[in-house]
């Protein structure tokens, strides 16, 4: 449907614009039919162009004297009555057009037709986000650092405005209309060739699912990435084709059971979401029986993690407090005495470990400070539900929380920015602990703790020089790339963590490798060496230094030295 601001312009400016119309026929017509007198005394009758120059400036400043001779009394009668007759019709065109400006339907329309134009001039591949809060601004803050672009579309109307103060830059064209409604998803690019990927992260799962299943309607190719609470809505959306689920009660069981089994592994995973390569200190599990509070989504999912593991645990329903809480006092909650009861019935004092896994947030920190005043030694984990409490956490001092929000955003932004990593961690659970812990000290002695992750893809807008080269035959190898662009005997601190080629992986490649056009590789690096790599890829002078030891001589160059 096109945009329906001119007819709604149109539509309130008839009648203003006909009054003002037959106003003026009115006034120019006794302008011309009185008679006047010229400045010799003769009988003068006002043309239709002067009688019309006249009444315009009459009608709108009233008064630039009198045209082209001084008036005779019939005519300054005349002009007396036109006065206040064209007075009141561009009173009531003026006021009409201010309202139209006020007008909200207009403003809906003006900005469906900026957001439509908006999405219509973005040529290169965007993801669709639906929805804007505290989750998918975290994303969108992130994917932007990126130059990935973006299209957002949320119902409230002042989270839109509080998303385009924020100025990114490139622009995020951003709309409010139901995501619900599949004229929106189309005015936002969902049919697009270039929709590259939809985003829903609504806390509520059939919404998701909707909005799933429409998406995958009008676009079949668009990746989706989609949040799930559920066990039975995950198996459902990746049985329609959904691959990129996103259940955070899932990552922490997982992350927990990877933990006690494998801590090699559950180091590598976190380390590609920022942790450096090393295992803290309060990051040590302890050994004994775990207490979890909360018999919900996250205590379902946990327990088979635990049960994997062979700990012994214990669960506790926190439904009843939350269902005996007021409404509208919360606070009441400290001076309720079945969380304690609770506790103590679980033998909190002889436990090494608690969980706080309720839904709200205040729930799990008193449930942490009930713990630590029967057992100060407790191992305290807590669930944590929005990032906008993370510091009220911290001052907790709970040595191990879950952010659902964070654990969301980091998984959304791999599936986008990043996918290699996401398919490495993936893979981690086909490998033992043994092979986690020589990973990662071949890591830590090449690049310290705090080595990082990128990617690359030999494309002609990433590796401008390596793509060429390939392209006319030449035989580029791993170890080639892994050279100083300074000194091509010695090697960049980088490892080759995995290659995608053809769908097929090939992990940890040696330096005899070659490389192909297409091939995306995973590289583990730090910031020298990862800004050699993009030079030497890039650029045809430091390509041809580490592939032969010789410079390549342009053809400038080589054109002057034969003259000569």
């Amino acid at each position: 449907m096109e945009s329906l601001s001119s007819w709604i312009v149109i539509r309130r400016l008839r009648w203003p614009f006909l009054v003002i119309v037959v106003t003026f026929a009115i006034s120019i017509l006794g302008m011309v039919l009185i008679p006047g007198q010229d400045d010799k005394g003769n009988v003068y009758h006002l043309n239709f162009f002067d009688a019309f120059y006249f009444v315009s400036y009459m009608a709108s400043t009233i008064g630039f004297g009198e045209s082209p001779y001084a008036f005779t009394y019939p005519q300054k009668l005349w002009v007396s009555f036109n006065i206040y007759l064209t007075v009141i019709g561009w009173f009531y065109g003026i006021g009409t057009i201010v309202a139209l400006i006020q007008d909200e339907v207009l403003h809906q329309e003006l900005a469906r037709a900026a957001f439509k134009k908006a999405v219509r001039k973005i040529r290169e591949p965007f993801v669709l986000i639906l929805g804007y809060n505290t989750t998918t601004k975290e994303l969108i803050r992130k994917l932007n650092a990126q130059g990935i672009r973006m299209v957002v579309l949320d119902r409230d109307q002042q989270a839109i405005n509080a998303l385009i103060l924020e100025n990114y830059d490139p622009h995020i064209p951003a709309y409010s209309a139901d995501a619900l409604e599949s004229e929106a998803l189309e005015l936002a690019g969902i049919r697009s060739k270039n929709c590259r990927a939809v985003v829903m992260l609504f806390e509520n799962d059939e919404k998701n699912t909707r909005l799933a299943l429409m998406c995958k309607h009008l676009n079949k190719h668009a990746g989706l990435i989609v949040r799930s609470s559920s066990s039975q809505n995950t198996d459902f959306l990746k049985g329609i084709g959904v691959n990129n689920v996103i259940n955070p009660f899932e990552v922490i069981s997982r992350r927990l059971y990877l933990y006690l089994t494998a801590p090699n592994l559950w180091l590598l995973e976190m380390w590609v979401y920022g942790h450096i390569l090393k295992i803290k200190r309060r990051e040590v599990l302890p050994e004994g029986r775990y207490i979890i509070y909360g018999y919900g989504r996250m205590g379902r999912a946990l327990e088979n993690g635990l049960k994997k593991a062979n700990i012994d645990y214990t669960f506790i329903d926190a439904r009843e407090i939350s269902l005996n809480l007021s409404p509208n006092a919360k606070s009441e909650l400290c001076k309720e005495d079945k969380i304690e009861e609770k506790l103590i019935n679980a033998d909190i004092k002889n436990a090494a470990l608690i969980i706080a896994g309720t839904r709200d947030d205040l729930i799990n920190l008193a449930v942490i400070a009930l713990a630590k005043k029967h057992n100060p030694d407790i191992y305290t984990i807590s669930r944590e539900n929005e990032m906008k409490d993370i510091h009220i956490f911290q001052a907790a001092r709970v040595q191990r929380h879950y952010v659902l929000d964070q654990i969301i955003v980091d998984k959304a932004y791999n599936y986008l920015a990043m996918p290699l990593a996401n398919i490495f961690i993936g893979m981690l659970s086909d490998y033992d602990d043994t092979w986690g812990k020589n990973l990662v000290e071949r890591i830590t002695s090449k690049m310290g703790e705090k080595a990082i992750l990128c990617e690359k893809q030999i494309d002609e807008a990433s590796a401008y020089a390596a793509f060429n080269e390939l392209q006319k035959g030449t035989q580029i190898t791993i170890g080639m790339l892994k050279r100083r662009r300074d000194d091509r005997n010695k090697e960049n601190s980088l490892i080759f963590l995995m290659i995608l080629r053809d769908n097929k992986l090939i992990l940890l490649p040696d330096n005899e490798y070659e490389i192909k056009l297409g091939d995306k590789m995973l590289i583990i690096c730090d910031k020298e060496s990862q800004e050699d790599l993009e030079y030497i890829l890039e650029n045809y002078y430091e390509l041809q230094y580490v592939m032969s030891g010789k410079e390549r001589i342009s053809s400038i160059t080589s054109k002057v030295s034969s003259d000569v």
